[in-house]
């Protein structure tokens, strides 16, 4: 799936910027007006090209003055009428150059990568990050002025972090916000928890307090330690197989005495046939080994070996009972 991007290119911000310096003008009709309107609701990109140009114009003291032509240039050979004309156009293209130029430093852009349900992918970052992407994964890249900020919305990523001290990379989840020391580090994301894990170099790791009377979480991982944190505040730090950890970027999952219930429910992340167990007494039977992400049959018939259980078929889900 292709990222998504927020970046406006040069030639919409520059017309843009020359629609803004039109408006300002006090003398604009209601043709000029109608012609904008039209303009703006041609796409989606014109509005947003709008909306930043005139952030900028707000940015500029006495930018609305950079839109008139100077009185101090005189051409007195030439009619008052033949120049007037030219000075404008001239200082509306000085304004166009400025407000792009500035729009592109002062406004960040951002990307939005993300991967459907059972797709895995590997993206590079323009500052040279490696990110790869898990299964139903989401997250938003914004580079800004002192940080290159990464919201991770769903789903898990491992970052290759390129060295920068200049510029830290931020990477903000949940209530969690993780800041790079040069590092290697999995985060994943889920409805009812946190986990940060951390391959190599150093992570810092803050959160606010969801619990009265409980203290802000602000820690350093070093390499292999593993930071969980629940929605409920609490948080767990552990040294877990960093081989299991990561298996999910060869299309593995390793299982260590796991319950059924939470295999199951992790497989089920991938897509394909889903798996479901029929009696709820089935789920705390213990599962341990590895199983490939791509092919749950094997898992439902490893399973069903295992722990004298049936398998049954209805339409796209295999179904685990006694």
């Amino acid at each position: 799936m292709k990222p998504t991007s927020e970046v406006i290119d040069e030639l919409t911000l520059a017309e843009a910027s020359a629609w803004l310096t039109r408006l300002q003008d006090s003398g604009r009709t209601a043709s000029a007006e109608a012609a904008f309107k039209e303009w703006l609701s041609a796409s989606p990109a014109h509005a947003r090209a709008f909306t930043r140009v005139n952030d900028v114009w707000e940015l500029i003291p006495g930018a609305a003055a950079m839109a008139q032509p100077p009185r101090t240039l005189r051409y007195h050979h030439r009619p008052r009428r033949a120049r007037t004309p030219w000075l404008a156009a001239a200082a509306c293209a000085a304004l166009v150059l400025v407000a792009v130029g500035i729009a592109r430093v002062l406004i960040p852009s951002s990307h939005t990568y993300q991967t459907a349900v059972g797709e895995q992918r590997t993206v590079m970052l323009e500052d040279h990050t490696r990110v790869t992407l898990n299964t139903d994964t989401r997250l938003v890249v914004e580079y800004r002025k002192g940080e290159r900020h990464v919201q991770l919305e769903r789903g898990e990523a491992l970052f290759h972090v390129a060295e920068n001290p200049r510029r830290p990379f931020v990477v903000q989840t949940g209530d969690a916000q993780i800041v790079d020391l040069g590092t290697v580090f999995d985060v994943r994301q889920d409805s009812q928890r946190v986990a940060v894990t951390l391959l190599e170099g150093k992570v810092w790791i803050g959160a606010q307090s969801t619990s009265p009377g409980q203290p802000a979480l602000s820690t350093v991982l070093m390499p292999g330690e593993r930071l969980t944190l629940g929605v409920d505040g609490a948080h767990v730090l552990d040294r877990p197989n960093l081989q299991e950890a990561t298996a999910w970027q060869h299309g593995q999952i390793y299982f260590d005495d796991t319950t059924l219930a939470d295999a199951v429910a992790e497989l089920n992340r991938y897509g394909g046939p889903g798996i479901r167990i029929a009696d709820p007494a089935l789920d705390d039977l213990r599962v341990s080994g590895v199983f490939s992400v791509r092919d749950p049959t094997e898992f439902a018939a490893a399973i069903a070996s295992l722990h004298d259980l049936r398998i049954a078929r209805v339409q796209r889900t295999i179904v685990l009972k006694r």
